[in-house]
């Protein structure tokens, strides 16, 4: 059965000329990661100029258009090989070579290469040859399955080329790769995405969205993402491992939360990815649940929210209207049911969404740790100098001070909330909340 995002593509021609000034000026992009390596010989090479200078017909060129900082780039699917080929062939590329062709007025073959041809006046045999082009467009993981499907013919991809297909060089797309495969029972557990999904790669595909969503601290367009991930240089280390860490502790965020996640809308990618972005705005804007009972309040409005959205959806399914106190929901399911991936849309469902819970978060302390009058005011005050967790003593050169109720789930630095601990037990009690010794 064909989906709605099923690829799109678009016919025409463009003539080796056209195809040479976009090498030329960086539009060309014969190399995005998931493509193989030459793999062709001098006598494939030569084959297609004497093939070109007869006009004989060739097969199509595949190519991704994308946009990259206002400018077009044009990643090509299939007919790398060909490409380069007439490149190194004209002297666009390294490696000139000659081949063997039986040109017009000459009684023989002969070995022809681009300076003869320029000399006789006959290389135009060559720049206006129209090259038939295939524009698509598309999901991700349907233009890999794209180009593993066009090279199954011919000098046929090895099962490393299709395994670097898919997790190709761009250390981006290999990270959310990784992310996305450890998550992956969670995904399946909730019903984010079937097995079928998974192995038509959605999840790397979210993930990827997830990440550069994060990065950006805004959602993104569908195509955005697709853009920035087939560009290879996209990213760098710094980045990444920002994006990555965000990525990770929202979705475990997300995951402790709302544990129950598959039984709501929301465990709908387009749903879903709303959600998991304001959980990872609330985290970089300093916001927390702070206890059990207003985390078990977030989730009964989620929960109850989720329902009333879907009995509006009911309601539209037997053509009648929503009620004028369903406004809410009617207009959150307006964005759930045309223009999914827009950005308009996307920021109208989070703006909702922050509208029922924001107020249930509560701000970190700005203040991290205690400051030096903090320190000195709880040691002269403190009459029995010893850890609160192992009872043994404790010096004015060695103590630290710990947070009895964790910085990270809302306790405030405040000598109210601080007692003395050695420095072994504070490095292992980490976020969990202070049990005091016997």
């Amino acid at each position: 059965m064909v989906g709605a995002n099923a690829i799109t593509h678009k016919t025409g021609t463009k003539s080796i000329l056209d195809l040479r000034n976009l090498y030329n000026h960086g539009h060309l992009n014969l190399g995005p990661g998931f493509q193989r390596q030459s793999v062709w010989k001098p006598a494939d090479r030569a084959l297609l100029i004497d093939s070109l200078l007869r006009n004989f017909p060739l097969p199509a060129i595949f190519l991704y258009k994308r946009e990259d900082k206002g400018e077009l780039i044009f990643d090509v699917i299939d007919g790398k090989q060909r490409l380069e080929s007439i490149l190194m062939f004209t002297g666009a590329m390294r490696g000139r070579f000659s081949a063997r062709a039986h040109l017009s007025g000459a009684e023989t073959e002969e070995a022809v290469n681009w300076a003869l041809l320029k000399r006789r006046g006959l290389h135009h045999l060559i720049t206006g040859y129209e090259l038939p082009v295939i524009e698509v467009d598309g999901e991700f993981g349907d233009i890999i399955k794209l180009f593993i499907r066009i090279n199954s013919t011919g000098k046929a991809l090895t099962g490393q080329e299709k395994r670097n297909a898919k997790y190709y060089n761009s250390p981006f797309l290999k990270e959310a790769a990784r992310l996305a495969n450890r998550f992956e029972r969670y995904f399946l557990e909730n019903k984010i995405f079937s097995p079928g999904q998974l192995s038509r790669m959605k999840h790397v595909e979210f993930m990827c969205e997830l990440m550069l969503s994060l990065a950006q601290g805004d959602v993104l367009n569908k195509k955005t993402a697709l853009d920035r991930v087939m560009d290879v240089k996209s990213f760098d280390g710094r980045q990444l491992g920002k994006a990555s860490r965000m990525a990770t502790t929202v979705l475990n965020r997300v995951g402790r939360m709302f544990p129950r996640l598959k039984t709501t809308r929301f465990r709908q990618v387009t749903d879903f990815y709303t959600l998991a972005v304001l959980i990872g705005k609330f985290e970089q804007e300093g916001l927390i649940l702070t206890d059990r009972r207003r985390n078990s309040i977030a989730w009964t409005m989620l929960q109850t929210f989720s329902s009333k959205v879907d009995e509006v959806r009911e309601l539209q399914r037997k053509a009648k209207g929503a009620r004028s106190d369903q406004e809410l929901y009617r207009d959150y399911l307006l964005t759930v049911s045309q223009m999914t991936d827009d950005v308009a849309q996307r920021r109208k469902r989070e703006k909702t969404l922050r509208g029922i819970l924001g107020s249930l978060f509560a701000r970190k302390d700005a203040q991290r740790g205690f400051t030096p009058e903090q320190r000195r005011i709880l040691w002269n005050n403190t009459a029995n100098r010893v850890c609160a967790t192992c009872g043994c003593k404790v010096t004015w050169e060695d103590f630290t001070i710990d947070h009895v109720d964790p910085h990270s789930k809302g306790g405030r630095s405040r000598l109210e909330n601080a007692a003395l601990m050695c420095r072994k037990h504070n490095s292992q009690k980490g976020n969990r909340r202070q049990k005091s010794h016997d």
